[in-house]
């Protein structure tokens, strides 16, 4: 598989031989979803409580009394059938919401991901990426003169302080070293750009 290697100009420098395995994969849309629905279902914190019938603060006495009334018959202020009473089923504060997903079925769902953005030209690849100071402005001029200031997500295989701190007050872009990249990321930015060694480090990983 050939990926295009782009300069700062934003212009076709050469072609990056690439694995087939990572970037050549068949789109596998159920693959995919599950994937994205697992990793943000890991992300979520359970930490909403409601109280049951037993916790709420309501008086004991039978609100009125059994026969004779003409109304249902009810025991207690704190029934679920009543406003301000308890939940039947309450959420739990340590209610765990994560998803398994298999090594194999990870390593399939992001090649499937990684080769559909090389297929629809998202996914661009380029030499190196870095800034001489940490500096908003001279980063987004760098992404202005490759043509890529829109919707970005920047991969690479090491973390530069410069990089990263003139990308923060760029609200569109968000720069990842290649062992953070994850499916919600890869598919919800319109460009994907990579440096070579960040190619190199994904095929370590899942190629």
């Amino acid at each position: 598989m050939e990926l295009k290697v782009i300069n700062e100009q934003g212009q076709e420098a050469a072609k990056l031989q690439a694995s087939d395995v990572l970037f050549g994969r068949e789109f596998n849309e159920a693959l995919v979803h599950q994937l994205v629905v697992a990793y943000q279902a890991n992300a979520r914190s359970g930490d909403s409580k409601q109280k049951d019938r037993s916790e709420v603060r309501h008086t004991t006495t039978k609100p009125w009394r059994q026969k004779g009334t003409g109304r249902a018959r009810s025991g207690s202020n704190g029934s679920p059938l009543w406003r301000g009473g308890g939940r039947i089923f309450p959420n739990s504060p340590d209610q765990n919401y994560s998803q398994k997903v298999n090594k194999k079925m990870f390593r399939a769902g992001m090649a499937a991901i990684l080769s559909e953005l090389a297929r629809q030209d998202r996914l661009v690849v380029v030499d190196d990426l870095a800034v001489d100071a940490p500096k908003t402005k001279l980063f987004s001029a760098k992404l202005k003169g490759m043509g890529l200031d829109g919707n970005l997500l920047v991969i690479t295989d090491e973390l530069n302080e410069n990089l990263y701190l003139s990308s923060r007050n760029l609200p569109n872009v968000l720069v990842l070293e290649a062992q953070e990249a994850d499916p919600v990321s890869l598919v919800r930015f319109a460009k994907v750009l990579v440096t070579k060694n960040a190619v190199a480090k994904f095929e370590e990983m899942w190629g």
